[in-house]
């Protein structure tokens, strides 16, 4: 059987802006309908709550200690192993279709002699992908890196010098003016394509052509949604399908105002935090992100429909999460980057077609499950051996199939924030400008260098709303959390060259390799031969 992997990552997409995670009002069935096929994962989080250092995490199944990505377009090194290296010797052709965020270390790959546009460099550049199909999305002045959905466009005869930025990201005024999304104020306008054109049914049909072009090879794609990240539009349908009357309240109260900690007083300070905060911003902007939620979950269906009638889901792993969650106003703040739930909290659901699964078909687990775990489910699917001293993340599938494993007890995610305002605001130093966060499913605790930590009880408050940090009652769990985490940053993060079980076979292996150290006399060595062994 082959042993194929769908692998579709949503761009900010909160885990609980789901019908089967709980909101009352958005449409998601057939993503809902996935979630009865397969498993859905009920406490999953991210290994940093922003796209670049969150994605490097997924796709070298590393912490972001590790992989030393830790902001948007921070290189991932050169020889950071990711999902290609893994499954390409495995026979699985490894692609992207849509967005990597990979950041090249260009430098990197000069002073080895590689060409980034050819070959072996232009899979380290790609993230050890093959790029499928680029659709990044871009900046107003089109910054970003090309896009095969620009030169789609403007095959379709939509010009101008950005025609994503005028079509995909633009409404339409009655006179004809262009009206911009990033401009909040236009969220609840249609874009100016029609939804067959528009980004998602784009990158759903290039991941169904690829599939078809990879025939009977094994495949792992990477159909990575640009949406419902900003700027907030979506085209008609979409965009009249939800109202003010479905926004939900935001998750906040005055008291996170009152004594905030510091780091997250700066961040009350940026400009999308005051903006959310206001309830005109989230009336227009909400509806807008739940209507691109509904478009991407009838793709979601149009997919798996498709896989269904060519019989190719039955030899497919498919997974279905998000890079990280979306603010939305909560806490009083925009955006993602901090450790709140619906910041660092994604939806994860994995089909494994297997009979073996089928005791947790439906189900809802609660473990405490890391990003990182899927480059390593997806290696153990394909048939590899595990490289934990590599993958720092544990394979599902057993989880999947009941067996009886032990789990980890503690998630862990970290942040930068050096390049934001915080870092001015705060007059900290660009070293020191790291938070670490230790969840152990009750307790989230919240390291923060150079200031005190932050500290929520999700038992007696799930809303996070009460920091205890600087409470003197609760000074024993702060101790036992930093603790774990000092203990976790002991660890190897780095020995990626040299396995466990190589060092463990080289252990007593001197005489072996004819070295004669520490022994007194013939007869000790003599001895130490008989024995296999040196004698240190």
């Amino acid at each position: 059987m082959a042993k194929n992997i769908l692998f579709i990552m949503c761009d900010q997409l909160r885990f609980d802006y789901l019908g089967c995670t709980g909101h009352p009002h958005i449409r998601t069935p057939n993503i809902d309908a996935l979630a009865a096929r397969g498993t859905r994962f009920d406490r999953a989080y991210v290994q940093s709550p922003i796209c670049g250092p969150s994605r490097m995490s997924f796709y070298t199944g590393r912490y972001v200690r590790s992989h030393g990505s830790t902001w948007n377009n921070f290189p991932l090194r050169v020889g950071e192993m990711t999902l290609g290296d893994h499954l390409e010797p495995l026979g699985v052709r490894t692609a992207l279709c849509g967005k990597s965020h990979m950041a090249a270390d260009i430098e990197g790959l000069h002073r080895l002699g590689l060409d980034p546009e050819s070959g072996i460099g232009a899979r380290i550049a790609e993230c050890g992908f093959e790029v499928w199909d680029r659709l990044e999305g871009l900046h107003p002045d089109g910054g970003k890196r090309p896009s095969h959905y620009e030169d789609h466009l403007r095959g379709l005869g939509f010009g101008g010098p950005n025609p994503w930025e005028e079509w995909a990201n633009s409404a339409e005024s009655e006179d004809g003016e262009i009206l911009s999304g990033w401009l909040m104020q236009h969220a609840d306008k249609p874009a100016r394509l029609a939804e067959p054109e528009s980004e998602t049914p784009y990158a759903t049909t290039r991941a169904m052509e690829f599939i078809e072009d990879a025939g009977d090879q094994p495949w792992c794609l990477h159909l990575s949604y640009i949406k419902p990240h900003w700027p907030y539009i979506v085209p008609e349908p979409y965009h009249g399908m939800y109202g003010p009357e479905h926004v939900l309240p935001p998750n906040r109260s005055e008291a996170e105002r009152s004594d905030p900690h510091p780091v997250l007083d700066a961040y009350f300070q940026h400009r999308f935090s005051r903006a959310f905060s206001r309830d005109e911003v989230r009336e227009r902007v909400i509806p807008a992100y739940m209507g691109l939620i509904t478009q991407i979950d009838d793709q979601i269906g149009r997919l798996m429909a498709w896989l269904d009638e060519t019989g190719r889901a039955n030899d497919t792993l498919i997974v279905f999460t998000s890079d990280h969650g979306d603010y939305l106003g909560d806490h009083w703040l925009g955006e993602k980057e901090l450790f709140h739930d619906c910041s660092v909290r994604i939806p994860l659901i994995v089909v494994d077609p297997s009979s073996a699964a089928d005791t947790t078909r439906g189900a809802v687990l609660d473990h405490l499950v890391e990003a990182i775990d899927l480059a390593p489910t997806f290696v153990d699917w394909a048939g590899g051996e595990p490289r934990p001293h590599v993958l720092e993340g544990r394979s599902l599938l057993p989880l999947l199939r009941s067996e009886d494993v032990s789990w980890r007890g503690v998630v862990i995610s970290e942040y930068d924030y050096s390049v934001r305002r915080a870092r001015r605001i705060l007059n900290q130093p660009i070293d020191d400008c790291r938070l670490v966060m230790i969840f152990d499913g009750r307790w989230k605790f919240i390291h923060a260098e150079g200031f005190r930590p932050m500290l929520f009880d999700l038992e007696s408050d799930p809303q996070e709303c009460r920091d205890l940090g600087a409470d003197p009652r609760f000074a024993s769990e702060r101790e036992r959390l930093y603790e774990i985490m000092n203990l976790w940053a002991r660890r190897h993060h780095n020995r990626v060259t040299v396995s466990d079980e190589a060092i463990a076979k080289r252990a007593d292996g001197e005489l072996r390799r004819g070295y004669v150290i520490g022994f007194w006399d013939q007869g000790e060595l003599e001895e130490a031969r008989a024995l296999g062994a040196s004698g240190n």
